[in-house]
């Protein structure tokens, strides 16, 4: 049988592999799946639930290996699916933070009550939203969320939201166009990291090829560590982005794959559980219930 992985530009490291051939040496009927040509699914309304489209296709046959931000894993949880965590990243806190303009009235999180927030609604961006509206004393109802696409930069810029989470490389480009202000550092409040996950059936039934998967991903980010400008024109090539924009993001990120530890779980718990007491997922999860420690050999 062939493999079917999924990617997309938003994880890197599956990006890059994708376009190297590095996989393909150890699973020559490896069949990759871009994300964005599957069907997107109904969109959850931001102010009641988070879509959780990554993990819905792990079970319907879209793929059988995904790496994304912290929430679709939750999400997919809260749905009832059987995922496995794989891998994590180290932390990409530099990647993206919560801000306003800079002449923006807005001084603190708690002033946010009331105001528009722009974000990827389902994405590491809900995450980081909702620990800052907490550590503030605030729930997601206490904001106006907008789940803003690839126009979240202009929107933010147009005055249309009042905040917004953003991340490198649109972030480079608001930049260059206006000031911005950070409201709330992401270091300290949440770690963002890729993570990189698979249906349990797949994990027991094919551990070979799971492991020729984080073999390969590993030799692909060691590649992009010492070939940033080269890793960068893969991405630029795609969305027509600036080449030293996408060169920046990619020096922020770190790269390399690791064992998913306590303190992450403990970090995923934290968020799950935020996200039920907040309506944004309907029942309670026990992250742990997703890890394998077979898998954690994997990455000895």
């Amino acid at each position: 049988m062939s493999v079917r992985v999924g990617y997309f530009p938003h994880n890197n490291s599956l990006w890059v592999l994708r376009h190297r051939g590095i996989l393909e040496r150890a699973i020559p009927d490896v069949e990759w799946v871009d994300l964005r040509d599957l069907p997107a699914g109904d969109r959850t309304d931001p102010t009641k639930g988070l879509p959780s489209v990554h993990g819905d296709h792990l079970f319907d046959g879209g793929y059988d290996f995904i790496g994304t931000g912290s929430t679709p894993p939750v999400t997919a949880q809260g749905k009832g699916h059987d995922i496995v965590y794989v891998a994590v990243s180290g932390s990409r806190h530099e990647n993206g933070r919560l801000v306003v303009k800079e002449d923006s009235p807005i001084t603190s999180v708690e002033d946010l009550k009331g105001k528009k927030v722009a974000l990827g609604h389902g994405s590491w961006q809900t995450t980081l939203l909702l620990f800052a509206l907490d550590k503030a004393g605030l729930t997601w109802k206490d904001i106006v969320p907008v789940d803003a696409g690839v126009d979240a930069g202009e929107r933010f810029l147009n005055g249309e939201v009042d905040a917004w989470v953003g991340s490198y490389p649109s972030l480079s480009k608001v930049e260059a166009q206006a000031p911005v202000r950070e409201l709330v550092a992401t270091d300290g409040l949440f770690s963002h990291r890729s993570l990189w996950f698979t249906r349990r059936d797949f994990a027991e039934r094919h551990p070979e090829r799971l492991a020729a998967i984080v073999a390969a991903l590993r030799e692909s980010d060691a590649w992009i560590t010492e070939h940033y400008r080269e890793a960068a024109e893969l991405f630029a090539a795609d969305d027509g982005g600036d080449l030293d924009h996408w060169e920046n993001a990619l020096r922020k990120r770190p790269f390399g794959l690791h064992p998913v530890t306590e303190e992450f779980v403990a970090e995923q718990q934290r968020a799950a559980d935020l996200f039920h007491a907040n309506g944004l997922i309907d029942r309670r999860i026990t992250v742990a219930d997703a890890v394998d420690p077979e898998i954690a050999k994997l990455l000895q």
